[in-house]
């Protein structure tokens, strides 16, 4: 039968030899991969996996992270994200500003010098990206990147809402 074997995700003809089987082993390769330097990284600043995680969180926010949000991107507990923020806080990779408006709220900021450890760390995954990038052409870059983020919201949606400990 053409197609994708249900069972197993294995790529028929009328597939184009594309399987879920095949992505799925792919994204697991990249991702222990991408695993491997980060628990590099951590190791090497004193740090947990998870404060590599909290870094990756924050540089990646598209507006300044709080404790608060950060507890629900990485699933932890209050008390997790003080003893995180203040490791990473204490390693000079973030810095905590209050806002301006309402002194309550906390803003986490990726400091310079932390930026500059982490760019340093892992720049021959840049670099393996741009290689791999520069081997695709537009129109097939775009679809991996449509398809990674198609996948982050299918992630996200596994996920559901966001529920405090103990809920």
């Amino acid at each position: 039968m053409a197609g994708t074997d249900e069972e197993t995700g294995r790529a028929g003809p009328a597939d184009g030899g594309v399987g879920l089987q095949a992505l799925a082993v792919e994204l697991r390769r990249m991702h222990g991969e991408v695993n491997r330097l980060a628990h590099a990284f951590a190791a090497g600043q004193g740090l947990h996996a998870t404060d590599v995680q909290a870094l990756g969180a924050i540089l990646d926010a598209p507006e300044p992270m709080t404790p608060g949000r950060l507890r629900e991107r990485l699933g932890l507990t209050s008390g997790a994200v003080t003893a995180c923020l203040d490791r990473l806080e204490r390693a000079g990779h973030i810095r905590r500003t209050r806002d301006t408006r309402d002194r309550r709220v906390v803003h986490l900021h990726y400091a310079e010098g932390g930026k500059a450890l982490a760019r340093a760390h892992f720049q021959p995954l840049a670099s393996a990206a741009a290689a791999a990038r520069a081997r695709l052409t537009q129109e097939e870059a775009e679809a991996a990147l449509r398809f990674l983020a198609a996948m982050n919201e299918e992630f996200a949606r596994l996920r559901g809402p966001e529920r405090r400990p103990g809920s």
